[in-house]
């Protein structure tokens, strides 16, 4: 098992930026991508950003390129998503995702095995 604990979330305002933090434990050697996912009330859950564990590939959401940045630090086993220029539309629970397998940078929900409890980001215009 792979427990994820998703800390940084908050209020903020239209253009300030954010960093959230995933801290993982537990069997991760197992764990080939990490994921950022968002899903607004009412909404279904939709990828935002990947990297993977072993490798530097990444891939974002249309919506956040050039706004957000994923990065990792394997030797603490934390996952960061770097997020500037938000706007009202970024307002959400932002889950952080383990993936086994080596699709993660596809962004599909239900490819993710392990998932953290959220942390609410609330952008106000």
């Amino acid at each position: 098992q792979v427990q994820l604990v998703e800390s940084g979330g908050g209020l903020v305002q239209a253009g300030d930026s954010l960093r959230l933090s995933c801290a993982a434990s537990g069997r991760t050697f197992g764990v080939l991508g990490m994921g950022w996912f968002q899903q607004a009330p009412g909404k279904e859950r939709e990828f935002v950003a990947a990297i993977g564990r072993t490798v530097s590939s990444t891939s974002y959401a249309d919506s956040v390129k050039g706004r957000f940045t994923i990065t990792k630090d394997n030797a603490k086993n934390m996952v960061y998503l770097q997020m500037n220029r938000l706007k009202p539309e970024d307002t959400a629970v932002y889950y952080c995702a383990a993936d086994r397998s080596s699709r993660y940078l596809l962004g599909e929900a239900g490819m993710y095995d392990y998932w953290g409890q959220g942390t609410q980001v609330t952008v106000s215009s």
